[in-house]
């Protein structure tokens, strides 16, 4: 008898954005004609950029024939692709990153749930709280994070908290850790580190042996200059860290699917007996096994980004979220809400009235308001009493919720 991987039953059985859309379906089914505003998960409401499609149309459009027919290609990622992402993601802002350490795929999420892969199962793995649930789920799934506890957190898991009393700054770990999930700009609180701070990450993970898992999702949306955005804009970054990036958000890839990881040459893991092996090559080995790459047509959608005009039709996406971002800050601080987030980030992080948990503001929002928020202890523990507001809904939507919520 084939016998399961236990792990995988000790995950509660729903995963966050399954229950709200549980929750939202059932108060549809009663109230048919409701208004539903959502500004929960964080999918993208406008198309893709222009010059994307027209270019997945030309390169679908070489599928008809044999002298440009392409059938598999580069586990790694096409050249034309991985040259536009060195030149106009690295080296335009002074980082030295070679094409043979970028690695494309389909999206961050696949990637920070797959980098456990390379690790050694009794690696101990720290997570700022509140967090993405891919990082904790996937290394509960692995048998890294141990057993889950009554409060919902998990035994081998060092949590670092992030809320209100250090503002949303991480504190080193006190005790022994070997793994890092860092988020900035921050999924889900909107927030993020300075140069200052992040260099203090940097320098940590140097002087105790740590490697840095570090998800740049988000960077696009970065206003403020004293906030990198990249983790390689730290001197020594390349020996500790490991970098996510995405065109979900940036460019509306949420459905088209693409992104990529960065693994420096120089970054190194140690065998049991203390032997250094480069994690480049471990990532390069994992991929050619277990993914066949990213659609040759997506990626030519990936690299029109990169175009004169594509940058201009990126650039004006992230305007109009973050123009959603400004507008949801100042309605909930008009409503009375102690807020953060939403300045560097597509997410505004809310504080629920007094005495109101997170899932209980969220059903209140949705029975009440017709309003669809992420509730924050999906997120951890600390995450509770928050709830999450998305920038990615339309104009129209996003001036209708903040009107709901001032009554």
């Amino acid at each position: 008898m084939a016998q399961i991987n236990e792990n995988f039953i000790k995950i509660p059985a729903t995963y966050l954005f399954s229950e709200i859309a549980k929750r939202v379906a059932q108060h549809k089914e009663e109230n048919p004609t409701a208004p539903i505003i959502r500004m929960g998960i964080g999918d993208v409401s406008l198309p893709l950029p222009d010059a994307s499609v027209d270019a997945m149309i030309k390169a679908a459009d070489e599928q008809r024939s044999a002298e440009t027919f392409r059938g598999y290609g580069p586990e790694q990622g096409y050249a034309f692709l991985r040259e536009a992402i060195v030149i106009n993601d690295f080296t335009n802002r002074g980082i030295d990153i070679a094409e043979d350490e970028i690695f494309v795929s389909d999206g961050a999420k696949s990637d920070t749930g797959n980098i456990g892969d390379i690790f050694d199962v009794n690696n101990r793995v720290a997570i700022t709280d509140p967090s993405y649930p891919v990082y904790v789920d996937t290394n509960a799934m692995a048998g890294r994070a141990g057993e889950p506890t009554a409060t919902g957190e998990w035994t081998n898991l060092v949590y670092l908290q992030c809320n209100s009393e250090n503002n949303f700054v991480p504190a080193l770990p006190t005790e022994k850790v070997d793994l890092v999930y860092l988020c900035y700009p921050n999924n889900p609180t909107g927030t993020t580190l300075t140069k200052e701070q992040l260099t203090v990450w940097v320098e940590y993970a140097k002087a105790n042996n740590v490697i840095l898992l570090f998800d740049a999702a988000y960077e696009a949306f970065i206003t403020e200059e004293d906030v990198p955005h990249s983790i390689y804009e730290i001197e020594g970054a390349k020996d500790v860290a490991i970098e996510f990036r995405s065109f979900s958000k940036t460019a509306g890839f949420t459905g088209t699917r693409c992104g990529y990881t960065v693994v420096p040459k120089q970054l190194m893991g140690n065998t049991a007996n203390g032997e250094k092996v480069s994690l480049n090559k471990l990532w390069n080995r994992r991929q050619c096994t277990k993914f066949n790459g990213t659609s040759y047509i997506v990626q030519r959608a990936a690299e029109a980004t990169y175009s004169p005009e594509g940058k201009k039709q990126v650039k004006a996406l992230i305007d109009f979220y973050t123009e959603n971002a400004r507008i949801i800050r100042e309605g909930l601080t008009k409503a009375g809400y102690t807020i953060f987030g939403g300045v560097n980030a597509p997410y505004v992080w809310a504080k629920a009235p007094v005495g109101m948990g997170s899932w209980e503001y969220f059903d209140f929002l949705l029975k009440e308001k017709n309003i669809v928020t992420t509730p924050g202890a999906g997120f951890g523990a600390s995450g509770e009493g928050y709830v999450r507001f998305s920038a990615f809904g339309s104009r129209e939507n996003t001036i209708e919720a903040m009107k709901r919520l001032e009554k």
